[in-house]
């Protein structure tokens, strides 16, 4: 599947964003509006039933507004598109209580996903070499970029759940299984990894893997 550039969302191992701040002893919301969307986002994920779909709608923000908001932000445009787009509130109805509202972009014409057959026989096993592949698809995935293309071992077989490429994207589902999969620090940055970093753990679906050999896998 290859379509557009990757989503402004996807930023896990660049830098130039400047330092990660910690805050010490924070909060679970820093305002008032904070605690109440996220009572009304439990309302909404009731409504959609698809969190693949919610997740989705807060990767098409604009980049500029995705990048100058907060987590709660980013909840607050991801509900009210998905809400307009599924039929569940109108744009009128929006703007009537909230004018000049930001939604996030349209869904990609060429986010078609076509669904195979559910898997529920795992295909890799603890301890297999694995290859991530590598492509660019204008719909919603749950495999980072980062770690597109590199090479890993399977540590351990997890449970058969719906793949989120096709789930985001209509009613349809396909199952399959998924994957704690290891990489070495090395093989995610190169020459850029300190020396003697811990590996990195990711969980993957099924279709984003394929066979490598035991030499590719550092």
């Amino acid at each position: 599947m290859r379509g557009e550039m990757y989503g402004i969302h996807d930023v896990g191992g660049l830098d130039g964003f400047g330092p990660v701040e910690v805050e010490p002893d924070e909060p679970y919301f820093h305002e008032p509006w904070e605690r109440r969307q996220f009572a009304l986002g439990i309302g909404a994920f009731s409504i959609l039933d698809n969190g693949s779909r919610f997740r989705h709608s807060i990767e098409r923000m604009d980049p500029a507004h995705y990048l100058a908001s907060t987590y709660y932000e980013h909840w607050t445009t991801g509900f009210a598109t998905a809400l307009i787009e599924t039929g569940h509130l109108t744009r009128e109805e929006l703007e009537e209580r909230a004018p000049g509202f930001p939604l996030s972009r349209p869904v990609s014409p060429l986010a078609q996903p076509h669904p195979g057959a559910e898997i529920t026989q795992p295909r890799f096993a603890p301890g297999d070499a694995v290859r991530v592949r590598q492509w660019q698809w204008p719909g919603h995935t749950r495999c980072p970029r980062y770690v597109q293309g590199r090479h890993g071992t399977v540590v351990r077989v997890d449970v058969v759940a719906s793949l989120p490429d096709v789930e985001a994207h209509g009613s349809t589902r396909q199952k399959t299984p998924t994957y704690s999969i290891r990489f070495d620090a090395e093989e995610l940055w190169g020459e850029l990894a300190e020396r003697g970093a811990a590996s990195v753990h990711v969980d993957l679906w099924e279709p984003y893997l394929e066979p490598a050999t035991a030499a590719e896998a550092r």
